[in-house]
Formats: structure tokens, C-alpha cells, sequence
């Protein structure tokens, strides 16, 4: 039996890292399937907030799509924002992809999910996008296992929308959470539908997916050397 544990992590560079009860995360997961925490570590957070801002108004971010390769397409009445993926280049970065990874293992541990690579990008809504109700992956799929969503907006009021709203089996909304910075969503990909309401300033987030062993499938492991597991 799996001992209480606190996940918690500190890379170079960076100090007072997330901590997470990973018994009350994975309780949640095996129960409703979805659980929302916050984070209380303000090195990382601040450095990813800023390399995020910095993103945009570089305009180095892609507008995003869905499908897979052939058939990805962008359709803008189902989602509107725009999205970059992590590399591992930057401290910010690092320290994610590192929690990211303990993460994995300890959830691993608890509920032999399967989980094997990570995979994440920055997602910015300017003011009017959304994403429509969706799954983040086709049930029967396993390719996408656990979704991860990082908040980074401080401040957030509720009339500024851009709510992650998650439905229930009889398409009832469960519940609306507001994207503050340091609150962290995972949910399971395949069960858990949910979209996201119209924003009405700049939103900032990570969205990230465990995934099984689909290597060659995974677009942001295609191309970048982010951590797989041994």
C-alpha cells in the first residue's frame, strides 16, 4: 500500500515548486475523474506567466486547430486560440515538464494509468475566443490519457469569462472553474467532456496531456526531445 505523499519538485534556478497530495488527487481521478488544485509556487509560475505574455505579443504563437496531421484543419467556430509548444528551453519550461514527469510516475503508482510521455503547449484566448464542447481524446483511443490545464492569469474576475466548463453524463454542467493563476485541472481525456466559455481579456494557460506509449503519433514528441519514460 502507497504511503501519503506530497509531490514536490525543485529544478535549478527555480525555488518553492508545486506541491501536490497526490492520495487526494488520484482519489479524485478514480471517483469523478477530474480534480482542481492550486499551486502556491511563484518562481515558476511567474516564469512561464511572463514567457506566455512574452509569446504573444511576439506573435510567435500559431492559431490552433483540431485533427491529427491530414485531417487537422482550422475551424474557427469550434476554437479560437492560439497555442505553442514546450520544448524544454527555458527554466519555466524545464521545471513543468520535470513536475510533469513526477507527476506521471506517482499517478503511475497509484492507479496504473499506463501513463508514458507528456506533452504540453502555452494556450493564449485573446478576448472574444473560445473552444467548444469537446474530449480531448476519442474514447477507445488511448492516446491522450490524463489532460493537465495550468492557469497563469492573476486577478481574473468572473465577468472575464474564459471558464473551463465540465459536463456530466447527461449533459448537465458539473461545474465552472475559473482560470486563476496557479490553479491546476487534470482530468481524465477520454471521459471528462468540457469546453471553454468566451474569454473577454487575454487568457493564459499550459494545457498538457499524459499520453500511453503512441510515440509516433504525439505531434509536440515528433519533434522535440521532451522527457519519455525509461
Amino acid at each position: 500500500m502507497i504511503g501519503p505523499t506530497r509531490l514536490s519538485l525543485i529544478p535549478s534556478g527555480l525555488t518553492g515548486l508545486p506541491a501536490l497530495d497526490m492520495d487526494t488527487v488520484c482519489d479524485a481521478l478514480a471517483g469523478p475523474g477530474y480534480v482542481a488544485v492550486r499551486l502556491t509556487d511563484t518562481d515558476m509560475l511567474a516564469a512561464l506567466r511572463r514567457e506566455a505574455e512574452a509569446l504573444w505579443q511576439e506573435d510567435a504563437l500559431t492559431p490552433a486547430g483540431i485533427g491529427r496531421a491530414d485531417d487537422h484543419e482550422l475551424i474557427a467556430r469550434v476554437r479560437r486560440d492560439k497555442t505553442k509548444w514546450l520544448d524544454g528551453s527555458t527554466p519555466g519550461q524545464t521545471a513543468w515538464l520535470a513536475f510533469a514527469e513526477t507527476l506521471r510516475r506517482e499517478v503511475n503508482a497509484r492507479l496504473m494509468l499506463g501513463l508514458f510521455a507528456f506533452e504540453a503547449h502555452f494556450a493564449v484566448y485573446e478576448a472574444g475566443a473560445f473552444y467548444k464542447r469537446h474530449l480531448d481524446s476519442f474514447r477507445g483511443a488511448r492516446n491522450r490519457v490524463l489532460s493537465t490545464v495550468l492557469y497563469l492569469n492573476p486577478h481574473w474576475r468572473e465577468g472575464d469569462g474564459g471558464h473551463l466548463r465540465i459536463y456530466g453524463e447527461d449533459d448537465d454542467v458539473i461545474t465552472e472553474l475559473r482560470p486563476e493563476f496557479g490553479t491546476l485541472v487534470l482530468f481524465l481525456s477520454e471521459e471528462i467532456p468540457h469546453e471553454v466559455t468566451v474569454s473577454h481579456r487575454e487568457r493564459f494557460s499550459i494545457a498538457g496531456w499524459h499520453r500511453c506509449n503512441d510515440r509516433g503519433l504525439a505531434p509536440a514528441l515528433q519533434v522535440r526531445a521532451l522527457p519519455i519514460a525509461p
